[in-house]
């Protein structure tokens, strides 16, 4: 049995930009936790790079995006982007936040695997995750 099949999921949950709430992000990484993932937090304040590299770093296997200031469709693609030239594009990317609906597509034909708009329960998020995020490889 390989390595990756037996650890748990790591996902990396960011506050990018300069948006100083984030209630929504703790709940969404208790969340994950809670459901046996194994969750890195961030922290607020931090840029696609900041962001990219810790990902890498951590070796997750997602990365999820938890945004309210409007700076989605420039951070969401810039992430994405970053994981590519880092030769990370396997690590799935997801968000949430204050989102509008009609950006959700748009987001996903850049790359967003999936958008988690306001009202959307936990237990949505934790399933969404389980179905659709495989673990990585691990690192050499």
């Amino acid at each position: 049995m390989s390595t990756a099949a037996n650890r748990k999921l790591r996902i990396l949950v960011a506050k990018p930009g300069l948006d100083g709430h984030d209630r929504g992000a703790k709940i969404i990484a208790r969340a994950l936790r809670d459901a046996g993932m194994e969750v890195i937090y961030t922290g607020l304040h931090q840029t696609p790079e900041m962001i990219v590299a810790a990902a890498v770093q951590e070796d997750v296997d997602a990365v999820g995006l938890s945004i309210l200031s409007g700076a989605h469709m420039t951070i969401f693609p810039a992430v994405i982007e970053l994981l590519k030239a880092q030769q990370a594009a396997d690590i799935l990317v997801f968000g949430g936040g204050i989102i509008p609906q009609d950006d959700v597509p748009k987001l996903q034909a850049k790359g967003v695997a999936a958008v988690f708009l306001p009202g959307s329960s936990t237990q949505t998020i934790i399933e969404w995750i389980r179905d659709h995020v495989p673990p990585r490889a691990a690192a050499a």
